[in-house]
């Protein structure tokens, strides 16, 4: 087995710390110490088929790629991947000689709220009698109002009987309920009951869109940002390279919508991009941007010829005269694409349940409407929302239905102020909870992983660090309203106390 030099081979992945290398046990069977911190280079192969030795390299010592010094290492072919052992790292199974999808790769290791279930996970193993309260993954709490739930459990019963079995409905969804959410949700707003799409939810939505969008598209998002979509533009090959040091994708441009600029992005210094993602109320920082901000974001796409897809997924917790839709701007019909859900609005985060708006006026630039390339993504890789959730979502638009819904959005909005006084009482600087179930406080010139990570040691409780929702969410957490009021009472206290001993010196 000779030795090798790194500079020698032909294809190279620069790796900059350890973090980064534990990602390569899945590629590569690791001999001896795992190095701490060094810049190194490692040959990029398909897993499995290397095996590379770094014994030694602790001795020999390690510069960056410009100096050109390089670590010496062995590699020797091998024929099938390892058997699974959780402490060498090794893999199980065998390999193909399929490759992985590249653009997989370019994500960072794992999904922000999958994330924040593992730690979660391993801080109740540490402290199994700990009295835990969950204010971070936004997760609805309270039950659906009895009037839903009978609708849906009578649709249930009637897929019993001759006359009331149903088999595949339209892939568009329920006629019906497209109506009433036309209807309800878009009244004096001109939007047809055919431009609206039923589905599954609007995550779900923003990858089908991603598919009709396509790869050569360039992108703009909010920052910070839910991550599924910068992830999603990712996958599809819209991101380019991550810069480790930024946080940031090469070709993703990110609009900061900071507390400086009122959360609303600084349009005369923001390239033009085909796409815009746009949340409003906004997720994480639970701004509602107003009826001029959505204005002049309306005007920007279409002078830049620009597509908005618009995300209202928290419309409904909206208490001021900010607009729930994009539709109520002039011309934003012919320029923007709004997705939302029932998730957050009707407690419908495990029925599953959105929507998707395409109005018939929206053109390629070839003059060939969107809506009907985006119905054929819809008839060719979903069979339709599940008739039972279409059910719920008709009685969630009935009279009393929305009724009952709109009580249990005060009851969250309730919670959320409880938690803006709480963080406001001890003179922190604290955003949201007005038109969102959302708390964004600010802990200035603090990593807001290591805030998060105190306060979960410290308090038992889970929130989310701001750095999660991209570079701008650094210094921030996110805190849900969604839960019991005396959860969120007995959360207000446990803060309260904990920041006033530990925090409230350090940020002043």
């Amino acid at each position: 087995m000779a030795d090798v030099k790194l500079k020698d081979l032909s294809e190279c992945t620069y790796v900059k710390s350890a973090s980064k290398w534990k990602i390569f046990h899945c590629m590569f069977k690791t001999i001896g110490p795992i190095l701490a911190g060094p810049q190194l280079l490692l040959r990029k192969v398909r897993p499995c088929l290397y095996e590379v030795h770094n014994e030694g390299l602790e001795n020999q010592g390690t510069s960056t790629a410009n100096s050109g010094a390089y670590p010496q290492l062995r590699w020797s072919p091998i024929a099938h991947c390892s058997p699974s052992n959780s402490n060498t790292g090794t893999r199980v199974g065998h390999c193909t000689k399929v490759p992985r999808n590249e653009n997989l790769e370019k994500l960072r290791s794992g999904y922000l709220f999958p994330e924040i279930s593992r730690r979660e996970s391993e801080h109740m193993k540490k402290n199994p009698d700990a009295s835990l309260i969950k204010l971070g993954i936004g997760d609805t709490t309270h039950p659906i109002p009895e009037i839903i739930t009978l609708a849906m459990a009578e649709h249930v019963l009637g897929l019993s009987t001759i006359q009331g079995y149903r088999g595949y409905g339209a892939e568009q969804g329920n006629m019906e309920l497209r109506k009433a959410i036309a209807g309800k949700i878009y009244q004096n707003m001109g939007i047809k009951p055919e431009e609206v799409f039923v589905s599954d939810g609007a995550q779900c939505d923003i990858s089908r869109l991603q598919m009709l969008l396509g790869s050569n598209v360039t992108v703009a998002v909010q920052d910070p940002s839910f991550p599924a979509y910068i992830d999603s533009s990712v996958i599809v090959g819209q991101g380019g390279e991550l810069d480790e040091e930024t946080g940031k994708y090469g070709n993703i441009i990110y609009m900061n919508c900071g507390a400086e600029n009122s959360f609303f992005p600084d349009l005369s210094t923001t390239p033009r991009t085909d796409i815009i993602f746009f949340c409003s109320p906004n997720n994480p920082t639970g701004h509602a941007a107003t009826w001029q901000q959505l204005k002049q974001l309306v005007a920007f796409a279409n002078a830049n010829g620009s597509i908005i897809v618009y995300d209202s997924a928290y419309a409904a917790y909206i208490t001021d005269e900010s607009p729930r839709s994009i539709f109520e701007i002039p011309g934003a019909k012919e320029v923007a694409i709004e997705i939302s859900s029932f998730s957050k609005f009707a407690g419908f985060t495990g029925v599953r349940l959105g929507w998707t708006v395409v109005p018939e006026e929206l053109l390629f630039s070839n003059e060939f409407p969107v809506i009907k390339d985006f119905n054929r993504i819809v008839c060719t890789c979903f069979n339709g929302a599940s008739n039972i959730a279409q059910a719920g979502g008709l009685a969630c638009l009935s009279t009393d239905g929305y009724q009952a819904l709109c009580n249990v959005i005060d009851y969250y909005n309730e919670n959320a102020k409880i938690l803006v006084d709480a963080f406001s009482s001890i003179g922190l600087n604290v955003y949201g909870g007005k038109n969102a179930p959302y708390v964004w406080v600010h802990f200035p010139g603090m990593s807001s992983w290591n805030v998060f990570n105190e306060i979960l040691e410290k308090t038992n409780i889970v929130t989310v660090p701001g750095r999660g929702f991209g570079p701008g969410g650094e210094e921030y957490i996110r805190v849900s309203a969604f839960g019991r009021r005396e959860y969120i009472l007995e959360a207000s206290r446990r803060l309260k106390n904990f920041l006033q001993m530990n925090f409230i010196s350090s940020t002043s």
